[in-house]
């Protein structure tokens, strides 16, 4: 499922270099670029303090956003680059790259694991191992999927899920040119030094 393209509002910034930063910064604001498309960069600033509040809220360079600035034409952008303070851990600039719908995208997306009650191998106690709980994907810009999801379902200890298991949105395909491990299910310690033990005890005359 496509994910809904929300509104970033930003404003238009007067000059660029690092005096302009400087004073968008004394006024709450965080300084950016748009860039790509053929187009001129086209210098923005936001305000702090909503920009924070979505950055903190996760999946923000995996979104789709319909940026809009008053006085210019809406346009589609992913987010390509945040700056932050060493020190503080907060934005001080953010870069944005035009897209259209039918662009081709390279982003994260999350990996949502379902059915865990449903799991033979987790219900005996085993453990599962997320080796990446995100994966680069080409998509579309306008079908950037939610998350990829990985079902449970039937999945026994000792059991590696690679990406080649798993249905990718439409038009959706990995960066990375090989069958890479998403997760696997390991035993318990306690089960896995029983079967070791069970391996190693002599046969019987």
């Amino acid at each position: 499922m496509a994910k809904e393209i929300q509104d970033l509002v930003a404003e238009a910034r007067a000059g660029t270099g690092k005096g302009a930063a400087r004073h968008a910064r004394r006024n709450g604001k965080v300084p950016g670029i748009v860039y790509g498309d053929g187009k001129e960069p086209t210098p923005i600033q936001m305000d702090f303090n909503p920009l924070l509040t979505k950055l903190r809220a996760g999946r923000f360079m995996s979104t789709l956003w319909n940026l809009k600035v008053e006085g210019q034409d809406d346009v589609r952008v992913i987010c390509r680059g945040v700056q932050r303070d060493v020190v503080k851990d907060l934005p001080t600039h953010i870069d944005f790259m035009r897209t259209h719908r039918n662009s081709l995208v390279n982003l994260f997306v999350h990996v949502e694991f379902i059915n865990h009650e449903d799991s033979p191998g987790l219900k005996r106690g085993g453990t599962l191992t997320v080796v990446r709980p995100e994966v680069e994907l080409v998509v579309t810009a306008g079908d950037i999927p939610e998350q990829i999801v990985v079902d449970l379902k039937d999945r026994k200890i000792g059991d590696v899920i690679h990406i080649n298991d798993i249905e990718l949105p439409a038009g959706a395909k990995p960066t990375i040119d090989r069958n890479f491990v998403i997760a696997n299910i390991t035993a318990p310690s306690g089960l896995a030094a029983s079967d070791d033990e069970a391996e190693e005890a002599p046969a019987e005359a």
